[in-house]
């Protein structure tokens, strides 16, 4: 019975979001493209995506907005559901940019929309695609722009909190914006990663105290990731803060791993 109404929750946010897409998408993005502002396009984008999660069954709970400082911020999360890019985005009081793979904005009208909000592609596999994301992210961050990066690169496989990549940092660095730690708890049971149903259920996002990367030269880069990351697992359940066993296994793996360390 719980899987069922899971199915129906699912299949209902699911198809409210298609036709907002279908209907409402095209709309906002000649507003967008008419008016130069993408405001009314993200606002409703949000708006949308907080009903979908509601009608999904998931129930938000809140802590820390009261950390956020003003002004431009690199908020970097964990990530372990596909949930966690439109809760977290929805809890936040700003409007905000991602920096998402690049597969997201292959998808008609919804990647048009991204791109014009300053939502950010990346492909990892590709290191001079990277270095471009990277310019553009520096350039999106000095005019005012924040973002939410989700900084292992990737959904954490069960739950368990893994390595950062270091490409953020460095931004942080570079453009001396604040780095906010986010820690979101409970999407693992909403929406682990592989599966195609939305349990309902609570998560909790926590917003911590910024990290000001000013102390930080480029040199000491690992420093900074390791301290918000730290901060990141403070949030964290014991369960999620085991090792996890996701390592590459193979030398070649391990040689593609270390090249990928600076990219977003």
């Amino acid at each position: 019975m719980r899987t069922l109404l899971a199915a129906a929750r699912t299949l209902l946010a699911g198809s409210f979001l298609a036709l907002f897409i279908l209907l409402a998408g095209p709309l906002l993005v000649l507003h967008c493209v008419l008016t130069g502002s993408a405001d009314l396009l993200y606002r409703a984008s949000v708006a949308a995506a907080s009903l979908a999660l509601r009608l999904a069954g998931v129930r938000a709970r809140v802590e820390g907005l009261e950390n956020i400082p003003p002004g431009v911020c690199l908020f970097i999360a964990n990530h372990v559901s596909n949930v966690d890019p439109p809760a977290i985005v929805c809890a936040l009081p700003r409007r905000v940019a991602l920096i998402a793979k690049e597969a997201v904005f292959r998808i008609p009208i919804f990647g048009t929309a991204m791109r014009l909000g300053k939502f950010i592609p990346v492909n990892r596999a590709n290191r001079g695609a990277a270095l471009a994301s990277f310019d553009l992210a520096r350039r999106y961050l000095s005019e005012g722009m924040s973002f939410l990066v989700f900084a292992e690169g990737t959904r954490s496989p069960d739950g368990r909190l893994m390595k950062f990549k270091k490409g953020t940092f460095v931004l942080a660095i570079e453009t001396g914006a604040p780095v906010v730690p986010v820690t979101i708890i409970g999407t693992q049971h909403v929406m682990p990663r592989g599966a195609s149903l939305v349990r309902p259920g609570s998560v909790l996002i926590r917003f911590h105290p910024p990290v000001d990367p000013a102390g930080y030269t480029l040199q000491r880069r690992d420093q900074l990731m390791e301290r918000v990351r730290a901060v990141v697992a403070s949030g964290l359940p014991p369960d999620q803060l085991q090792p996890s066993p996701n390592a590459p296994a193979t030398a070649g793996a391990r040689r593609h791993s270390e090249r990928s360390e600076e990219s977003l």
